[in-house]
């Protein structure tokens, strides 16, 4: 999931360099090209994670620097091109480490309020559209650990925490938009698609 607008603009370079170095690393870890719409990776739901180790915890790290390196606040693993129910959120964009909230097998266990706002996402970059997601989620999840816990999140959280558990169930945004607004980025998508430039 991305941020506001303003930065999104800024995110294409950051995916285009990532498409020509898919095995660049930074200190953080290794930075991962964003997988984007059209790959049938991100239209498929991702099996459990089940094996808790230390491959899972760097794979988890590189999901962060992969993130940051879009300027996302957000990341499922099918956007990496790997099918696990495993995202990573942090809404503070790196600012705060204590933020860093990683998820795998999450599940929606509560939700009120709604509230529609903007969203946009890494793998539809350059694309936006008004979602109506639940003001406050709670979620029961693990960490890269295994262990078991509970998060509460509202407004940018709760929306992320929707957007990523969404991606991790083979559904994207767009699903989400008016069969209008939906056509037309489609066609648009196409359209770069056929310029070489998707």
């Amino acid at each position: 999931m991305t941020t506001m607008p303003d930065k999104l603009t800024s995110s294409e370079p950051a995916s285009a360099a990532a498409t020509e170095t898919p095995q660049a690393t930074s200190a953080a870890g290794k930075i991962y090209p964003i997988v984007k719409y059209g790959d049938p990776i991100l239209e498929k739901p991702g099996a459990p994670v089940k094996k808790f180790d230390a491959e899972l915890e760097e794979l988890a790290e590189d999901m962060f620097a992969s993130m940051y390196a879009a300027q996302g606040v957000g990341l499922a693993a099918p956007q990496i091109g790997k099918s696990l129910r495993l995202a990573v959120v942090d809404v503070t964009g790196g600012k705060n480490p204590e933020a860093k909230i990683v998820l795998a097998n999450p599940e929606i266990i509560h939700a009120e309020g709604e509230v529609r706002e903007e969203e946009g996402c890494l793998s539809i970059p350059g694309f936006r559209g008004y979602v109506l997601r639940p003001q406050f989620v709670t979620i029961k999840a693990q960490n890269a650990k295994g262990e078991a816990f509970e998060i509460r999140g509202e407004n940018l959280l709760a929306r992320a925490f929707c957007h990523e558990i969404d991606h991790l169930n083979g559904i994207l945004f767009l699903q989400h938009l008016s069969m209008l607004k939906r056509d037309l980025i489609k066609r648009k998508i196409k359209k770069l698609r056929k310029q070489g430039e998707w």
